[in-house]
């Protein structure tokens, strides 16, 4: 570093004093000891691998015109679960003839609620080894929730578990039971 030095001539002779240098820092090799910490740390550190949740998908047909044979699940061995809105999910092992707000019923997400409902369905089960659960998450499902339902699969041992839609006859039932109708279609006019 370039230093300019003041002398300082009074014109008085005399002793000549000797000056005091300021105290001089220099910081270069703080800053070389930095950046070789912040290397060894970024080399050392392992990063956080993202989670990823395994969904077994079905392959892909390799010949295009073949069609899956259509599946039919015996109502008594499977459930269907409602998730919706405001952290309420609901469940039901009927059909479209048998379905109402009445039979329409809810539980919570907790051990007593959800798990216990999965695991007595499972016991009533006619085959207990192809016992389906069906996820159907609405529109106004929150995804944690949809991660607590496939987390229950995991907890009560269903391997057996299919994620689908919401069947618009599900839907209309579901709409009352949480009363919130679906807007309504514009009436035509009559004249």
């Amino acid at each position: 570093m370039a230093e300019v030095q003041v002398k300082d001539s009074s014109g008085k002779g005399g002793k000549v004093r000797s000056q005091k240098q300021p105290p001089h820092v220099d910081l270069t090799p703080m800053v070389d000891l930095a950046f070789l910490l912040i290397t060894f740390f970024m080399l050392v550190t392992t990063f956080n691998k993202p989670n990823v949740m395994d969904l077994g998908l079905p392959a892909k047909p390799k010949d295009k015109t073949q069609t899956p044979p259509p599946t039919e699940i015996d109502l008594s061995n499977s459930i269907s679960l409602i998730i919706g809105k405001d952290n309420r999910i609901f469940y039901h092992q009927l059909d479209q003839a048998g379905l109402n707000e009445q039979t329409l019923q809810e539980t919570s997400f907790d051990r007593e609620g959800i798990t216990q409902v999965i695991e007595q369905a499972k016991a009533r089960a006619k085959d207990q080894t192809k016992f389906t659960v069906i996820i159907k998450p609405t529109d106004d499902a929150v995804y944690k929730n949809f991660v607590d339902i496939l987390d229950e699969m995991a907890i009560t041992k269903n391997e057996i578990y299919g994620i689908t839609d919401v069947k618009s006859w599900e839907q209309a039932i579901y709409d009352k039971k949480v009363g919130g109708s679906a807007p309504a279609a514009p009436a035509a006019d009559t004249n």
